[in-house]
């Protein structure tokens, strides 16, 4: 999924606002367990019962202004992506097994296949990771791929270091120096809860975000950033309230694309192979 471009490049103000009436009002509603789209009334008592000041959202006729319109669309939106196109492409355990095997048997894999971390009946393949492992080698055209870099991503000029990211990722093309393009994924299948563990995955992919933005615009150093997610229950039935967030990371600009359980499979092929025409590429992975 990519931003829809209405959203695209607001102030931080407008995401302030977003933030905030999302966590007063709530991001979802406790008995449809629908995403929320707050009415006029919500919003402003969000302000009121704050003490803020929510003229430049509604005006003296209580009618939203420009600002707040659009402040409205955008929590429509959210909404309805999530129901509509996030919700659908979530999968089971038994859903993603099959996917796997099926990649598996088709594309005869040298990539990597990880095990998950599970135990007794659970134990097997980390599925969400080995199908995007799959995907990538039968789309990159032979160049390289680090599907599990053990170091941090950096980046160089002239051989010599200029930027190193805080945290390790879970997967970078070609290389994990000067790479193209990065990626995390989050598959939670057997997980029953959604915790602090769950919770702190998006964060840390905001941090990735955060930091090659400010590759990108001091650096002039562009890197497509990915955050791959899946298992129905984790994330639509305990985590809806993450997902708006993942929206929001995606409309904020920290996120190239974000992809949902079976939206993999139908569109990463298209964006490995964008990887392997970028006029970047030559000048990847090298020290």
């Amino acid at each position: 999924m990519k931003a829809d471009k209405r959203f695209l490049n607001q102030p931080l103000d407008f995401w302030a606002n977003i933030k905030l009436i999302s966590q007063k009002a709530g991001y979802t509603d406790k008995k449809t367990k629908q995403i929320k789209v707050h009415t006029l009334e919500e919003i402003k008592a969000v302000y009121e019962s704050n003490n803020l000041d929510c003229s430049k959202v509604i005006d003296t006729k209580n009618q939203f202004t420009v600002f707040g319109k659009l402040i409205h669309s955008y929590l429509q939106y959210r909404s309805d992506v999530l129901r509509k196109d996030v919700e659908p492409n979530l999968m089971k355990v038994a859903d993603a097994k099959k996917v796997f095997e099926q990649l598996k048997k088709q594309l005869k894999p040298a990539c990597p296949l990880p095990l998950n971390k599970q135990k007794g009946k659970k134990k097997g393949y980390a599925y969400l990771t080995g199908i995007v492992n799959m995907i990538i080698e039968a789309n990159s055209r032979g160049f390289d791929c680090d599907y599990n870099p053990k170091e941090l991503t950096a980046f160089t000029q002239n051989k010599f270091p200029i930027r190193t990211l805080s945290r390790r990722v879970d997967g970078a093309f070609p290389n994990v120096i000067n790479p193209i393009a990065i990626w995390e994924i989050k598959e939670y299948y057997f997980t029953t809860t959604f915790g602090s563990r769950v919770a702190d995955g998006v964060y840390e992919t905001w941090l990735d975000g955060l930091e090659l933005r400010e590759v990108k615009d001091n650096l002039h150093i562009p890197v497509e950033h990915f955050l791959i997610v899946d298992d129905h229950y984790t994330w639509w039935v305990k985590g809806r309230s993450y997902l708006c967030r993942i929206i929001d990371m995606l409309h904020m600009g920290i996120l190239t694309e974000a992809l949902f359980g079976k939206e993999v499979v139908q569109k990463l092929p298209g964006i490995v192979q964008g990887w392997t025409k970028s006029k970047l590429l030559t000048k990847s992975n090298t020290i």
